[in-house]
């Protein structure tokens, strides 16, 4: 990362792979394909990507997760951009919803943690720990991330929102978790994710379907989850990768990983890194959203009767 003086930051091509999900070789082909993104070079020609370009590649990122084309969306303006996913999510959330999810940014925007947490444990107690994820938090987490990618939730209030909705889903399954619940699934992330909202997201969806979740948390070493998988007698080894981590990285991870584990133990591998990378993961099951967590879940169940 290169800083000078009166000018905004500058991110090498590895840096933006890292912070928007968006690979090398993406970043390459639309710079000759669609004259964006249009980095800087220094002084040994290496790519230089000015700060308010990357926030608009994350927002691309987004939209390209929801099914929108680049070559359709690539010449926007970052405010075009916001208003598609702006449109995008109130479209799949009812006025009610919607009504809930500004209450709660408004909570997160003046520092107001009880008010937030008191309007989180209201929504779970209506919805039900499955419902609260999927129609609360799920909605939320992306509204939060763009209003910090737009400059109207900084840094302090990201933390303060994540902080208690960890805490709000660390309560809610420990109330819903039952013992001897079958089957038995590690959940954790790779060495270089450390976000493990994701991880609490999918065992909140887990637990209510009668699954016995462990989670060793974030930043496992490779071996460290082996040992542990093998040693624990689980049946599912369930892996989170947030939209910062880097889908090529993520792929070689898990391929080595499925290498690693007996053939009976079944890997699940979720988050926005390998969205849509099936083909590429042969032997591992691609979760592709909370709701095929539960698919995928019922699908174990069917290949493996009592």
């Amino acid at each position: 990362m290169k800083t000078t003086p009166n000018t905004e930051t500058e991110l090498s091509i590895a840096a933006v792979e890292r912070d928007t999900g968006l690979s090398k070789d993406t970043l390459r082909v639309w710079e000759r394909r669609y004259g964006f993104p249009t980095p800087k070079r220094d002084s040994n020609g290496e790519r230089l990507y000015p700060q308010h370009q990357v926030d608009k590649l994350r927002l691309i990122r987004r939209l390209l997760d929801t099914g929108h084309r680049p070559s359709r969306i690539i010449s926007a303006t970052p405010e075009e951009l916001g208003a598609l996913l702006d449109a995008q999510r109130n479209k799949a959330s009812s006025p009610e919803q919607q009504v809930r999810e500004q209450a709660l940014l408004q909570y997160v925007r003046l520092h107001r943690s009880s008010e937030l947490v008191s309007g989180l444990h209201q929504a779970l107690m209506k919805q039900g720990l499955q419902r609260f994820v999927l129609e609360t938090i799920a909605p939320l987490n992306e509204a939060v991330g763009e209003g910090w990618m737009r400059g109207e939730i900084d840094v302090p209030e990201e933390h303060l929102y994540t902080e208690q909705v960890q805490n709000v889903l660390r309560s809610a399954i420990g109330a819903n978790a039952v013992s001897g619940g079958h089957p038995r699934v590690l959940l954790t992330t790779f060495p270089d994710e450390h976000h493990i909202l994701g991880l609490l997201m999918a065992e909140a969806t887990l637990v209510p379907e009668g699954a016995s979740c462990v989670s060793l948390g974030t930043r496992t070493p490779l071996a460290d989850i082996r040992g542990a998988a093998v040693g624990g007698n689980f049946d599912i080894v369930g892996l989170s990768f947030s939209i910062a981590y880097p889908a090529r990285q993520a792929i070689e991870g898990l391929i080595e990983l499925r290498a690693a584990l007996p053939e009976h133990i079944t890997i699940w591998a979720g988050g926005a890194a390998v969205k849509g990378k099936q083909r590429r993961l042969p032997g591992i099951r691609v979760i592709n959203g909370l709701t095929d967590t539960v698919a995928a879940l019922h699908e174990w169940r069917a290949a493996h009767p009592g």
